[in-house]
């Protein structure tokens, strides 16, 4: 629902303080001069200034935007509802149209269709497996949070990484989701918080400029039919999923309220269990996914997969701040869909989840 450097506790470096304070100061005088205007943030600060300074920083109870408070004491402000038209200064920056999921978040795809990428003997769709994403989502405060996910190549991760940080743009997590596939993939989830939302697309744009991602097609391909039995996954899984390009998708959404620092996440953003069918013949899919786990549900988790015979590709984080603490299990299974479903139920049953219907809410 990426994603997702941090706020670093206070005395860790004389840096970081400065930064802090002078990135503090300009977002204070900046909001002052313009209210209700999103303005810059200064790169490589962003999330401090949103923030408004570490954890060790804040103390006392203070009521947040819905009137609660954050674990650490600090207010916790509400998401904002927004619409597509509100986002098309962020189109324009990447390039493509996005779209709204929900009222309070708004997505934009990027599907790797650049690269033929095989795994195990199947040849991945973008939408199983290889696609980038970034979600843009704006607060009571009038700050702007981005969070995403990127597919890039081993030969490409370091000048990513390198035009992400130069842009102030975090990586929360780099990891896997496949296992035995070429050519090697590594999947970077990032973060961006600031007043305002065109620095933060700059930076997201400069990234994929680093990857061979194609540019937007200039027309959509209408959903297609799958050789699938769509039906027995809906009833195994105990959800209706979504034909999603080449894939069948179900998703289920955390019951907890989640937060990143002292932000509410909206439902379906950072904390999704989304699992994808590939139909590879013979009433057969692959199927990749991930699960959002507490720590307490995680080995229930893996134990139903291994028994159902799925296969574990990692187990991480893909946040730095989020509340309640999650991880995340990603797998990847050949076999009959409608069997595979019946297993993967097993392991949603050991975790708090609702079915969020179909594709909606997967970051």
């Amino acid at each position: 629902m990426a994603t997702e450097a941090r706020p670093v506790p206070a005395g860790t470096g004389a840096g970081a303080s400065r930064r802090r304070v002078l990135t503090t100061a300009a977002l204070g005088s900046a909001f002052a001069a313009l209210p209700g205007r999103a303005v810059g943030a200064e790169p490589g600060a962003s999330r401090e200034g949103a923030h408004g300074g570490t954890d060790h920083d804040r103390g006392g109870e203070r009521a947040g935007a819905d009137g609660r408070a954050s674990r650490d004491g600090g207010a916790l402000v509400r998401p904002a509802e927004s619409t597509a038209k509100d986002w098309a200064h962020v189109a324009a920056e990447l390039g493509r149209e996005g779209s709204m999921l929900g009222r309070q978040i708004y997505r934009t795809a990027f599907p790797r269709t650049d690269l033929h990428v095989v795994s195990h003997g199947v040849t991945v769709s973008p939408q199983l497996a290889i696609g980038s994403h970034v979600s843009f989502i704006r607060y009571a405060d009038n700050t702007i949070l981005t969070m995403g996910e990127l597919a890039v190549t081993e030969t490409e991760l370091h000048r990513v990484t390198g035009a992400l940080q130069s842009h102030g743009i975090e990586q929360t997590a780099i990891h896997n989701h496949l296992l035995a596939h070429t050519p090697r993939l590594v999947w970077i989830h990032t973060h961006g918080h600031g007043p305002d939302a065109l620095p933060l697309a700059r930076g997201l744009r400069a990234a994929f400029a680093c990857t061979g991602t194609p540019p937007a097609k200039s027309s959509t391909t209408p959903a297609k039919k799958l050789k699938l039995d769509t039906a027995g996954i809906d009833a195994a899984l105990g959800t209706a999923g979504t034909v999603y390009g080449s894939v069948y998708k179900s998703v289920f959404r955390r019951r907890e309220t989640m937060t990143d620092g002292n932000y509410i996440l909206p439902l379906g953003s950072g904390a999704t269990t989304a699992l994808s069918f590939q139909p590879v013949g013979g009433g057969c899919a692959a199927v990749s996914g991930d699960f959002a786990v507490l720590a307490g549900e995680a080995q229930d988790v893996l134990d139903a997969l291994q028994r159902g015979g799925i296969g574990i590709v990692e187990l991480h984080n893909h946040g730095l701040a989020d509340t309640p603490r999650m991880f995340f299990i990603h797998v990847w299974a050949v076999g009959n869909a409608v069997k595979l479903a019946r297993a993967l139920r097993r392991a949603v049953a050991a975790t708090n989840v609702a079915p969020a219907g179909g594709a909606e809410g997967g970051e």
